[in-house]
């Protein structure tokens, strides 16, 4: 379970030189950015959660709070009841996180660093054995295992970069923007994949511009816009909401009530 309440972080703005120029963002005050201003949601186990929003809402900060790599100011974020806030490294154990970027070491190979990060995660060498060969199959990447990362496609690199989240078979897993840049068979097979940690009874949250893979996938959404939460509730409540049956126009009557 995943409960996140009234999150909160800023970051001090540089100092200009002579007078700055005047913002019209309303995070932007008192010397300092507020990036995520009150973000509040929450994932059951079997749920997937869509993180929605424009570019730069917070989406990103968001996560990297709730997986420990950054520190809140504010709020609170529990998983599976241990407070991420106050027990970071205890908190960390059982998340898989998948940033933007794909973190992946160009001279070792596709499987090697899967196998890298498992035995990181204390994992013995017969379990990290059955896991990877389980992870490459349903991610129909066999073919690539002893490749180096830096000669994989765009594609297989995030093919990679998933199986290296997941690879300690942590009991949340938080991905952002898995498909970006994938074409349609790569993203089809992440897709699925997310879509199987359903039975799994694992809470998986994921953010995404793409709007039919929430339609495809989610159980419930959290759309933030300017740091805050702006809607948080499930696909036919957003409809509601948004006063339309399609999912696109009720995003965007939900994020230009805020504007």
């Amino acid at each position: 379970m995943i409960e996140v309440k009234h999150l909160a972080k800023r970051f001090r703005m540089p100092k200009h030189r002579g007078k700055a120029p005047a913002s019209t963002d309303p995070r932007e005050h008192d010397g300092w950015f507020h990036a995520v201003r009150d973000v509040s949601f929450s994932c059951a186990p079997g749920e997937v959660l869509g993180l929605l929003g424009p570019n730069g809402a917070g989406k990103t900060t968001t996560l990297r709070l709730l997986s420990t790599a950054l520190q809140a100011d504010g709020g609170s974020a529990l998983v599976n009841g241990v407070d991420v806030l106050q027990q970071p490294l205890v908190a960390r154990q059982s998340i898989g996180f998948l940033s933007g970027s794909t973190g992946l070491y160009g001279r070792l190979t596709a499987r090697e660093n899967v196998e890298y990060f498992g035995r990181l995660h204390g994992m013995t060498p017969e379990a990290l054995k059955r896991r990877c060969d389980e992870l490459f199959a349903l991610l129909q990447m066999e073919q690539y295992g002893d490749k180096r990362a830096d000669q994989l496609s765009t594609g297989m690199k995030q093919k990679c970069a998933i199986a290296r989240t997941v690879v300690h078979e942590p009991q949340v897993v938080i991905l952002d923007e898995p498909t970006s840049g994938l074409d349609v068979m790569s993203a089809k097979i992440l897709l699925d994949f997310i879509a199987s940690y359903k039975a799994l009874r694992v809470p998986l949250i994921f953010s995404t511009h793409h709007l039919h893979e929430v339609e495809k996938l989610c159980d419930r959404v959290c759309i933030i816009n300017h740091g805050t939460t702006a809607f948080n509730g499930t696909l036919d409540e957003l409809r509601m909401l948004g006063g339309s049956s399609d999912l696109y126009d009720a995003f965007v009557d939900v994020i230009n009530r805020g504007i």
